[in-house]
Order: structure tokens, then C-alpha cells, then sequence
């Protein structure tokens, strides 16, 4: 008998707010996408108040100011497209690799006398 009170207390106000009416509406693209773009554009803004990223702009001519004005006028799907590539492409990455991949193409193109880099004595 007291198991069944028990049920029958916790069943009771589980079916009452059952009966409460549901609301369902149209979302728009724009609401949908909008949080997403600002995240995406809060991302990129802190992408760019990192200092290596400043002196990276500085180096390359560019003020961190002209930059940030730059990255303002993105349209949407241009600043989804720098928020994704954000992680794989940061400033200055990969220069040494570069400068490495360069020197073994001049050795091997030496070593097989494709050029005359590196006069023999």
C-alpha cells in the first residue's frame, strides 16, 4: 500500500505537467547562425590581439590597428574561413620547414647536377 502511494504521488504530477501546451516556432537562418558568428568573430578578434600575431603585422608592414579594421569588413564567409583556419595556419608557423624543404631541393638538384649551386675545388 505505501509503494503504491508512492507511485501514484510521483506519477500524478509527471502526468499534469504532460498536459502543459508546447510551442514551436520558425527559426530564421540568420537567429540560427548568429551566435556562431560571433564566435567565430570573437576567435578571430583574440587571434589577433596576440602579441606574437602583432609582431608578426609589424614585421610584414601591416599596423595591428589596419589589420583589426581589415578583419571587420570580413563578410561572413570569408571570417568563417579564417576562424577555421585560425588553428592550422599560426603566425610565422611553419618558416623554418620551409627554409629546411628549400635546402634539400638545392642539394639533391645539386648532387644530381641539375645546377652548379655549390662549385666543386
Amino acid at each position: 500500500m505505501r509503494a503504491q502511494s508512492f507511485l501514484v504521488g510521483l506519477l500524478v504530477p509527471c502526468l499534469l505537467m504532460s498536459t502543459l501546451p508546447a510551442r514551436a516556432g520558425m527559426i530564421g537562418t540568420a537567429q540560427l547562425l548568429a551566435p556562431a558568428a560571433s564566435e567565430q568573430r570573437e576567435r578571430v578578434d583574440a587571434f589577433l590581439a596576440r602579441e606574437d600575431v602583432q609582431r608578426q603585422f609589424e614585421a610584414l608592414g601591416v599596423s595591428p590597428a589596419e589589420a583589426a579594421t581589415r578583419v571587420a569588413s570580413l563578410t561572413q564567409s570569408e571570417l568563417q574561413e579564417l576562424s577555421s583556419r585560425i588553428d592550422s595556419l599560426p603566425a610565422g608557423a611553419g618558416a623554418l620547414e620551409l627554409v629546411l624543404v628549400f635546402l634539400l631541393i638545392l642539394i639533391i638538384l645539386e648532387l644530381v647536377g641539375a645546377i652548379d649551386i655549390f662549385p666543386r675545388m
